[in-house]
């Protein structure tokens, strides 16, 4: 069997060591359940977020991370003097945000959680004022309020020189119809896929690996004549307004996914067996290409680790299609009618490319 020079768990992420340990807090958490008179969405345990149940309405919260996508940041700046933090704040905004959203929760607050090997890293005013500006930026793109945070000098945890993006959200969701978690997908469902910006934060320990044996690092230039670190600083997408204006139009969700870790894995992660069949793929932005082919990297890698040019998926009743790209369209997205739900094992197909992700290689519940 042919295979990849790199691959994920070779950069040091192994999903196959770190999904048992969500499975088992995952099945600590529902013994803490009856320590509070707090009623518990059981069915969003396994989800992105954690969903509870108030008299007219439900409440989804959410804690998520940026990962290692600010080590890129600070080898470009080296290159270009910029610090683009402001892009890494709208990207670790966009990481909790979206995985809010797909529960059909809108983003009320927003903390933030900046951490340090030192406290001179905070010293740097260029630094501090284009994250916070980014921050306070990305919270009203997602229409939320900016609660507040933690900023920790976490002296001989972290290098000195680096930082650690990361925050929590909490949403609402009402009405109580709103919410999705993947109990109406039935055979012949439509999934549309809705564009990403590029890389947006998932599978960078792959890319910081491959460019380590690029000669010019992150400074190599691509086909287009930008650097290949600018392109994978392409900050994320928020999909906050989008979702809300397709519930606002009636649209009839029956599950979404944001498509980060995992890949296009993450389409099959409701907890009902279907077979997610893709026949049309989206319009691949360049970087991904460049990632491929300097990394020798197989298509079957690359549809597992990234987005591939698709941040989001919305499965629909297929009766909607047409009104619910038009929806995305007037958000400024580009969206795809990519593929159906059928009856069948668990896995998702993608069928011009020959790939299969069988229902055990997503491990999450």
């Amino acid at each position: 069997m042919k295979r990849s020079k790199h691959s994920y768990s070779s950069s040091g992420v192994d999903y196959h060591k770190v999904d048992p340990l969500k499975k088992l807090a995952q099945g600590l958490a529902k013994s803490t359940f009856s320590n509070s008179n707090i009623k518990v969405v059981e069915k969003s345990i396994g989800e992105t977020a954690f969903v509870w149940e108030e008299e007219d309405c439900y409440r989804a919260f959410v804690i998520e991370g940026l990962g290692t996508k600010n080590l890129i940041a600070d080898e470009m700046r080296k290159v270009t003097g910029k610090t683009y933090y402001d892009n890494l704040a709208q990207d670790t905004v966009a990481m909790i945000v979206n995985d809010l959203i797909v529960v059909g929760a809108k983003p009320q607050i927003i903390n933030a959680y900046f951490a340090a090997g030192s406290s001179d890293w905070f010293a740097d005013e260029q630094r501090a004022k284009d994250l916070t500006e980014g921050w306070a930026k990305a919270c009203k793109l997602s229409g939320a309020v900016w609660g507040g945070g933690e900023s920790p000098s976490l002296s001989g945890t972290l290098n000195p020189n680096t930082g650690e993006l990361a925050g929590a959200a909490i949403g609402i969701i009402i009405p109580k119809e709103r919410l999705t978690l993947g109990d109406k997908i039935t055979s012949g469902d439509t999934i549309l896929l809705i564009e990403s910006s590029g890389l947006h934060s998932n599978g960078i320990s792959l890319v910081r690996k491959i460019v380590k044996e690029l000669e010019e690092g992150v400074a190599t230039k691509l086909p287009n004549g930008n650097y290949f670190g600018e392109e994978v600083l392409i900050p994320t997408h928020i999909y906050a307004k989008v979702v809300d204006e397709l519930f606002e139009g009636n649209i009839d969700i029956h599950y979404m996914v944001n498509i980060t870790g995992h890949g296009w894995r993450k389409i099959m992660r409701a907890s009902k067996s279907f077979s997610y069949i893709i026949n049309q793929l989206p319009t691949i932005p360049s970087v991904f290409t460049s990632i491929q082919q300097k990394g020798n990297l197989l298509d079957k890698d690359m549809y597992e680790t990234f987005n591939m040019g698709a941040g989001f998926a919305v499965i629909i009743n297929p009766s909607d299609v047409e009104k619910a790209v038009a929806i995305i369209k007037n958000n400024g997205f580009k969206a795809w009618d990519a593929g159906i739900v059928e009856e069948g094992p668990k896995e998702v197909v993608i069928q011009s490319k020959n790939i299969i992700f069988e229902g055990k290689t997503l491990d999450l519940r």
